[in-house]
C-alpha cells in the first residue's frame, strides 16, 4: 500500500507513537468512567501546572464541540459573538454554534485574519437596543485561519477592551501550539496571562488521534461546564484514553516538538517557491500553513501529484499545510513538482 503525505491538512496526519503508547497504557483494567479516572485527574493536575491553579480541563470529542461548549458557557441565546469572517466557528461549522447556543455571530472581514479592538467597538453598536443581539463574546483564532498568529500584546489588547465593556473572550486553539512554537512563548503566555476566557484547547492538529478540550481559565465559568458538556453530547464514557493523550502531549513539551517541526516544514516550503515568477506568497509564514497565489491553470496539474485545497477559487489562493510527521524530502519533492511544472509552463 502507497502511503502519501498530504498538504491539505493537518487533520490528514498520522498520531504521534509516544500518544499511541499513552493510549495502549490507558488500555489496561478497568476504571470509572466519564472522568473518575487516575489520567483524568493527572491531567487536570498538569493543565493547572501549565495554565495557572484556576485552570479547569473537559476533554470533550472535537473541536467544534469545544468552540460549542465555551460558547455555550458565556451566552445566553439573544448574545451575539464576535468574530472574523474566515473564523471556523462561522464559515467550517455547519451553523452550529448558532444551532446550538441560539447566539448570532457577528463576523467582520481581515486581510490577515485577526480581530482587532476596532471590529468590536463596531459590534457594540446598538447595545441595550432589544431589536439586536447583544455581544457578549469575542472569538479568537490562534493561529488563525490563515496562519497568522496574534502577539500576547495584540492578545491583552482585545482582552483589556473586551472585559471593560461586559464582553467574554473565547479563543480556538486548534492549533495553538503552532502558535506558541512561532512566538517562542508558552501556553500560558498566551492564554491566562494574556486575559483569555476559555480555549478550545486543541491537539488533533499536532499529533493526537481524536478529542479535543475545553480549558476554562475564568472561575467563574467553572460551575456548569459539566452539564454543558453532558447536555451537549461531549462527555466521553471512556474519558482516559483522551486524558491520557493529552498528558503525552503535555509531558516533555511534545507538543512544542511537533508544532516546531510543523512549522520549520512550512517556513521550507514558502522559501523553496517563493522566488517563482508566478507564485505568491500572499500571508506571513507564521504557523504551519502557506497561502500562496498561482496561476489558476496550474493548481489541478500540481494536485495531481499532491494533496491540497484550493482557499480562494476568484484569486487562485491555496493553502498548503504542514504536520508534525511531514518529512523534509517531501516537502522539498512538493516545492521542485511545482518549480517544474511552473518551468514548463512557462515555456510553453
Amino acid at each position: 500500500m502507497d502511503y502519501p503525505y498530504s498538504f491539505g491538512s493537518d487533520n490528514h496526519s498520522g498520531i504521534h507513537p509516544l500518544v499511541m503508547e499513552a493510549i495502549g497504557e490507558a488500555n489496561r483494567g478497568h476504571f470509572v468512567a466519564y472522568g473518575d479516572d487516575p489520567w483524568t485527574e493527572e491531567l487536570r493536575k498538569t493543565v493547572r501546572n501549565v495554565f495557572g491553579e484556576q485552570a479547569e480541563i473537559f476533554p470533550v470529542f472535537n473541536g467544534t464541540g469545544a468552540n460549542v461548549l465555551s460558547i455555550k458557557a458565556m451566552t445566553r441565546p439573544y448574545h451575539a459573538v464576535i468574530c472574523t469572517a474566515n473564523a471556523h466557528i462561522h464559515t467550517d461549522e455547519c451553523g452550529a454554534p448558532e444551532n446550538a447556543t441560539g447566539c448570532k455571530l457577528k463576523p467582520y472581514p481581515t486581510s490577515d485574519g485577526k480581530l482587532r479592538v476596532t471590529h468590536m467597538e463596531q459590534a457594540l453598536h446598538g447595545r441595550g437596543d432589544e431589536h439586536h443581539s447583544q455581544p457578549r463574546v469575542v472569538s479568537l483564532t490562534q493561529s488563525t485561519e490563515l496562519g497568522t498568529c496574534y502577539r500576547p500584546e495584540e492578545l491583552r489588547d482585545i482582552t483589556t477592551y473586551a472585559h471593560e465593556h461586559n464582553l467574554l473572550v473565547h479563543m480556538d486553539g486548534a492549533r495553538i501550539a503552532n502558535a506558541a512554537a512561532f512566538l517562542d512563548v508558552g501556553f500560558r503566555d498566551i492564554t491566562t496571562d494574556a486575559g483569555i476566557d476559555i480555549v478550545s484547547f486543541g491537539g488533533t492538529k499536532n499529533g493526537l488521534l481524536q478529542g479535543e478540550s475545553v480549558l476554562v481559565l475564568n472561575p467563574g465559568l467553572v460551575d456548569e461546564m459539566k452539564f454543558f458538556r453532558k447536555q451537549n453530547m461531549q462527555l466521553a464514557s471512556k474519558m482516559r484514553f483522551l486524558s491520557a493523550q493529552f498528558l503525552a502531549y503535555l509531558k516533555d513539551d511534545l507538543w512544542l516538538t511537533n508544532a516546531r517541526h510543523a512549522n520549520r516544514m512550512a517556513r521550507l516550503l514558502a522559501e523553496r517557491v517563493a522566488d517563482l515568477p508566478g507564485v505568491e506568497i500572499t500571508q506571513p509564514v507564521e504557523a504551519n500553513g502557506v497561502f500562496a497565489r498561482l496561476p489558476r491553470d496550474i493548481i489541478p496539474l500540481v494536485q495531481e501529484e499532491f494533496f491540497f485545497y484550493v482557499w480562494d477559487e476568484d484569486t487562485g489562493v491555496v493553502r498548503w499545510m504542514t504536520s508534525f510527521d511531514t518529512p523534509e524530502s517531501e516537502v522539498i519533492r512538493f516545492a521542485d513538482t511545482v518549480r517544474s511544472i511552473m518551468s514548463t509552463h512557462a515555456g510553453m
